[in-house]
């Protein structure tokens, strides 16, 4: 029986389950620990990128660009000097149009994983975006997933999903999706009425890996398997929470785990950041950015 069924329990995501499911071993250097691509950050909002591609690095990758919008590039590369960043062009609202893409040819190249959304702020130039991806990889002639990034979708790249679901082919079965509840209702076209269930729908819709506020779910016709988070406090409520848990994924997936394992674990360690700063802080007013601080921590905690 498919673990999607209404009899079927979510899997707890312990710190003991994930001491049993370790990650990746660091490797010798960043080119073992795997390469982020972010695509995003509009000039009215380049700290959502900001805050993605940093919270990758404190996963674990080793290496990250940010392409973002061309005004916004030079600020964000003196943000985190860690990173390199391509500017995109973008028009005079400050907003990513989706053309230029030669720039990062290079970069999706090289890329283990691939985030896209964070900072996007105008719908029909993301589906525009998501659609000249799409294009550029099917001219490559790429199929599979095998050595292919993983693609991890968030913000206003989700919300055109259904717009393009019949050429995402070249994506399918190496997706990973991290909607809020209203973003998952619309990616079914429907409220929702039951998180496990609905989550699960759309693992099975998109061939996806989808980590909705705390529940994880594989595709049915994959692993199938459903995951339930057991902590996490309401102050992740926050702006750019959101930014942060796509960037852990991205981050942890680039390291080499499956893309059902980064979900947990980034679920997991999101979660868990919120948890420690609430008790050092106090229930509410904690930072995104402080919350990809805590990343290296946890991790180690787990793996001792």
């Amino acid at each position: 029986m498919s673990i999607h069924s209404e009899s079927s329990a979510a899997i707890l995501v312990t710190p003991s389950l994930l001491r049993d499911w370790p990650l990746p071993a660091p490797g010798e250097d960043k080119y073992s620990r795997g390469a982020v691509l972010v695509i995003g950050g509009a000039r009215t909002t380049p700290g959502a990128a900001l805050l993605a591609g940093t919270a990758a690095l404190r996963a674990g990758a080793g290496k990250i660009t940010l392409a973002v919008a061309e005004s916004a590039a030079v600020q964000i590369g003196v943000a985190l000097p860690e990173c390199g960043a391509v500017g995109l062009p973008d028009n005079t609202n400050g907003s990513v149009t989706g053309e230029g893409l030669d720039r990062i040819a290079g970069d999706l190249e090289k890329a283990d994983s691939l985030l896209i959304g964070p900072g996007l702020d105008d719908l029909d130039l993301a589906e525009a975006l998501l659609r000249a991806l799409l294009e550029q990889e099917q001219s490559d002639g790429g199929t599979g997933t095998e050595g292919r990034p993983a693609v991890v979708l968030d913000a206003f790249a989700l919300g055109v999903l259904g717009r393009i679901e019949e050429n995402l082919e070249p994506w399918r079965g190496r997706l990973i999706l991290t909607p809020n509840p209203t973003e998952t209702g619309i990616l079914l076209g429907r409220d929702v009425e039951d998180l496990e269930r609905d989550v699960a729908a759309v693992a099975d819709r998109f061939d996806a890996v989808v980590s909705c506020q705390g529940i994880i779910a594989g595709p049915s016709g994959a692993d199938g398997k459903l995951w339930k988070i057991t902590t996490g406090y309401g102050g992740l409520g926050t702006s750019g929470s959101g930014d942060v848990l796509t960037g852990a994924v991205a981050g942890l997936r680039a390291r080499g785990t499956s893309d059902a394992q980064a979900a947990c674990w980034g679920t997991h360690l999101h979660a868990a950041a919120a948890d420690r700063l609430a008790s050092k802080l106090g229930p509410l007013g904690f930072l995104a950015r402080e919350l990809a601080d805590e990343l290296p921590a946890l991790m180690l905690e787990l793996h001792t």
